[in-house]
């Protein structure tokens, strides 16, 4: 599994958590709040508010977010 796909170990889909919104694993954290928290916060201050997460923990729901972009037609 190459670094682009690491993700799929890290984000989890289950219907019980967070509604079947994709999930860092082990939290209640969605991936759209990181990636939306990215857009004013530096991946250091995201750390901080969120001591549960590691770096690979953000880098993974980037690559998630990037797959699903890629994947939906936009109108």
């Amino acid at each position: 599994m190459n670094s682009n796909d690491a993700w799929r170990t890290r984000i989890v889909c289950e219907p019980q958590l967070h509604h079947g919104e994709p999930c860092i694993r082990g939290t209640r954290i969605a991936v759209s709040v990181l990636v939306a928290s990215l857009a004013d916060l530096s991946i250091e201050e995201l750390l901080r508010e969120y001591p549960q997460l590691s770096r690979e923990d953000i880098q993974a729901a980037l690559y998630y977010a990037a797959e699903a972009a890629h994947s939906t037609p936009v109108a």
